[in-house]
């Protein structure tokens, strides 16, 4: 067996870094909101809308070139104001901090389910880290995304999600000369196999990978894509 280019495992771990980089915000704001919320129940009173304003110096000051999005996403009757809520920040079209305000009344035909997307499945039943993605977000920004996320806890109950935005298109042109340097076609899929990133026409973004003869792949650390390179 001939053995793994030293760029095949340089892209691997560039990737998890890319990666692992999101992933320091969204701790960020896990912690954050944790804090939050605790330091509202130890009031003896239940957290409201309001509450989660504290959050914003840190949302808006973590946007920037790379994370598009960033915010807490609170669980169904968490607050006593609201029977759906997040607190949630993007990077608007003047390149300025953006709230994201949404129709997110239970009772409104125009509900939007947030509870039911893998970004907030994956850390509802536990995973300490989900990538969702890349996938059309019609309830943020309308364009091709990763959303990275993390649970959120208070006295051991879970409370919601903290999570980040990232365009694919910012993702791609971050991991793509990693890619280049791999001398063979090589690309990024995520765990259903959709291809996230590659160097090669023949497997553009998008496209779904599932293990062809001829090519190997490579975890990019914990998480769950891995660099897929010809043989």
């Amino acid at each position: 067996m001939p053995a793994e280019p030293p760029a095949v495992g340089a892209a691997a771990a560039h990737v998890r870094a890319t990666l692992d980089g999101v992933f320091t915000d969204v701790a960020r704001v896990r912690d954050a909101a944790a804090r939050c919320l605790a330091d509202v129940r130890a009031t003896g009173r239940a957290p409201v809308r309001a509450d989660l304003a504290a959050l914003r110096p840190l949302l808006q000051a973590r946007l920037g070139p790379f994370v598009c999005g960033l915010g807490f996403i609170a669980a169904p009757r968490l607050l006593a104001d609201a029977a759906w809520y997040l607190e949630w920040w993007q990077t608007g079209p003047a390149g300025r901090p953006s709230q994201l305000l949404r129709d997110l009344n239970p009772e409104s035909s125009a509900l939007y389910d947030y509870t039911r997307w893998e970004w907030f499945t994956g850390p509802e039943g536990g995973a300490e880290k989900t990538v969702c993605g890349p996938y059309v977000d019609y309830l943020c920004s309308d364009e091709y995304v990763l959303t990275l996320s993390a649970p959120v806890h208070a006295a051991g109950t879970f409370v919601g999600v903290a999570a980040a935005d990232v365009f694919a298109r910012t993702f791609e042109n971050e991991v793509v000369p990693a890619l280049r340097r791999i001398p063979a076609p090589a690309f990024v899929v995520n765990a259903p196999g959709r291809v996230m990133a590659s160097n090669t026409a023949s497997w553009p973004p998008g496209a779904v990978y599932r293990d062809v003869p001829g090519y190997a792949a490579k975890r990019c650390g914990d998480f769950s894509l891995s660099v897929v390179t010809a043989g």
